[in-house]
């Protein structure tokens, strides 16, 4: 579920200033439209720079997600903005980001934006695990794979991100080609198998318009792919349609019903092959 966004005008005056003690006077405030898991969204200018900064009230019951946004960080260099600072001030929870430039990753077929996202999932893939606390692959699919033996095919000691949202890919059209997109939100990330995020962008190919065979052939653009078992990927796609049955079911809005509809297309799909 959505969590609740205020703007930053609403924050309690202590947090405003330990912000202001990075920023200086906030010039321009942008409040963000996107994401689901912040109170706190916004895009700011003073005159020293520009942020993005997200917040969460330290209470909140996904308090947990800034810790990990800010745990993991430092490990993200080239797929992922840099967190500049931290706040923790009045029961808040602030985080200061690099203020990317650029648009939200068009993933429909013969989008320009396709090779860059696969760039981004190949330095992704390269990137080393950091020797934090993270979920499982397999614990976070548990509940939803067919069957218990499916969950070995999940397992493994790589980073992933695991929300291929294409609003959580920007991507700079200014910057050096095949280093145009980076990856934001990083509350689920989650130790796992290599291929696994190459997948989950299927998902959302698939929920942008592809077909499941041209989705499949963009993941084999990521070399890590082609380590995954068939069997392991069709696995991979009954759990997550299983994942987004019961998500569309509790919220069922146009968004949820259209990925609960690709994963049961992709499902299809591999039984068939």
């Amino acid at each position: 579920m959505a969590t609740t966004r205020i703007s930053l005008d609403r924050l309690p005056a202590a947090a405003r200033a330990a912000v202001d003690q990075h920023t200086g006077p906030l010039r321009e405030v942008a409040e963000a439209t996107e994401g689901f898991n912040s109170e706190i969204a916004a895009r700011v200018t003073s005159a020293t720079g520009t942020w993005h900064i997200k917040g969460l009230r330290t209470d909140h019951p996904r308090a947990w997600t800034q810790r990990r946004e800010a745990a993991i960080a430092p490990f993200l260099t080239g797929v992922a903005p840099a967190l500049h600072w931290r706040v923790e001030a009045a029961g808040w929870d602030l985080l200061g980001f690099e203020a990317l430039d650029g648009h939200h990753a068009d993933y429909t077929p013969g989008s320009p934006d396709l090779p860059e996202v696969a760039a981004l999932l190949r330095r992704l893939a390269a990137t080393r695990c950091p020797d934090i606390a993270l979920r499982h692959a397999e614990q976070r699919l548990e509940r939803y794979a067919a069957h218990p033996g499916d969950l070995r095919f999940f397992a493994g000691d790589h980073l992933l991100h695991t929300d291929l949202n294409d609003t959580n890919v920007l991507v700079n059209d200014r910057a050096p080609q095949g280093d145009r997109a980076r990856l934001v939100d990083w509350a689920w990330a989650t130790r796992g198998a290599a291929w696994l995020d190459a997948g989950y962008w299927v998902i959302w190919l698939i929920a942008s318009g592809h077909t499941p065979a041209s989705a499949e052939h963009w993941a084999a653009e990521v070399p890590t792919w082609h380590a995954a078992p068939a069997e392991g990927i069709t696995a991979f796609a009954a759990a997550n349609r299983n994942v987004w049955h019961e998500i569309s079911t509790a919220d069922p809005d146009p968004w949820t019903l259209r990925l609960a509809t690709a994963t049961t297309t992709w499902h299809q799909h591999r039984k068939a092959a």
